[in-house]
């Protein structure tokens, strides 16, 4: 995905460029998001990526209504260098993700 912009982005371990958040070391973080779909009928499924696979997805599906949001969030062990980035499975997103947030923060550091 393409973020617009970074409200926080302390030690600039998210990279705003290719939307990839790099652990800067080894502990549980926590991780959440919220996806809004605008003015598209589509399904849309959005998952969040650890290294290339899928840890959680969240969907938004009603055909009916103009706006609707998909929101999840999970605690991941991490290892230092590890990737996290959020990844549109399905459908599109018209508007982009400006209407969409992605947090994440070290809990405990092992």
């Amino acid at each position: 995905c393409d973020w617009d912009q970074g409200s926080v982005n302390i030690g600039n371990h998210f990279d705003l460029a290719s939307s990839i958040f790099v652990a800067p070391r080894k502990g549980i973080y926590s991780f959440s998001f919220h996806v809004v779909k605008v003015y598209n009928r589509q399904t849309i499924q959005v998952s969040l990526m650890q290294n290339g696979y899928p840890v959680i997805s969240a969907f938004a599906g009603d055909q009916d209504v103009t706006r609707e949001a998909a929101s999840n969030g999970v605690l991941l062990l991490m290892e230092r260098e590890d990737k996290v980035h959020l990844k549109l499975e399905r459908g599109n997103l018209m508007g982009g993700w400006k209407y969409s947030t992605f947090s994440g923060f070290l809990v405990f550091p092992l």
